[in-house]
């Protein structure tokens, strides 16, 4: 600049809005501290898209008042299609915390699942996922009669490892896929347009502020009552995450 020359600033009257998600979330448990919701089918936990849980969340938790509160997010991962208890920090300490308790499998996980075929009553399922160990338990609830798969199981599995589709996989390995599984499934068994039928049914771990042993669990989902009315209201009934 030399001097004299006329600097014109333009400032734009509108700013650019931001597309805000509206997706109501059922809120199991909420303190300062971390949440626990029910993660529908359908939906991603995370990532690039637009429609996921944790772009919902703001909209379905309360701001924790604690000094080191920030943006709520889920401290771990359930597949697209599958339901369930879905945990999340509210601070940057509990969300490092609850990392970490993940990362030492502190926190017990116990899934169920609708499979196909003969299977024995418990096991134990070994595999390498992707080149890394991992590690599963099973037990069959409840077996019932089906014209096109022979056999469907009502089965509980308590996953050691976290690996990426993990109890998919495993399941699949010992010729028991889940129902509904296109991408694991037995090509001829596969069931169409019904949803996978894998639920994260528990969490359990000791709360990371008030030391206090927790427990939440998430409500199963219609397709799951319809196959076993009776074993899954008696499960229902049940108080504690076993």
């Amino acid at each position: 600049m030399r001097g004299g020359e006329q600097i014109c600033l333009s400032i734009p009257q509108k700013t650019h809005l931001y597309k805000k998600l509206i997706f109501p979330l059922q809120v199991i448990f909420e303190d300062e501290y971390l949440a626990v919701v029910y993660k529908p089918a359908g939906i991603l936990v995370s990532g690039n898209r637009f429609k996921t849980v944790a772009n919902a969340l703001s909209q379905n938790i309360e701001q924790s008042n604690v000094i080191d509160a920030t943006k709520p997010h889920p401290v771990h991962r359930l597949d697209y299609a599958t339901t369930g208890v879905l945990l999340i920090g509210k601070t940057n300490t509990s969300i490092r915390l609850l990392n970490k308790m993940f990362e030492n499998k502190e926190v017990k996980k116990v899934y169920y699942a609708v499979t196909i075929g003969e299977m024995k009553s418990k096991g134990e399922i070994i595999l390498d996922i992707d080149g890394k160990f991992s590690k599963s338990y099973y037990n069959l609830v409840k077996t019932v009669p089906s014209k096109r798969f022979n056999k469907l199981n009502l089965v509980k599995l308590e996953p050691v490892t976290g690996r990426r589709h993990q109890l998919r996989k495993q399941l699949s390995a010992i010729n028991n896929p889940i129902l509904g599984d296109a991408i694991y499934g037995i090509e001829n068994l596969i069931l169409q347009g019904k949803g996978l039928y894998l639920h994260a049914y528990s969490l359990s771990f000791k709360h990371p502020f008030t030391d206090e042993q927790v427990c939440f669990k998430a409500e199963f989902p219609k397709r799951f009552k319809k196959i076993f009315p009776s074993k899954i209201a008696e499960l229902t009934a049940i108080t504690n995450c076993n």
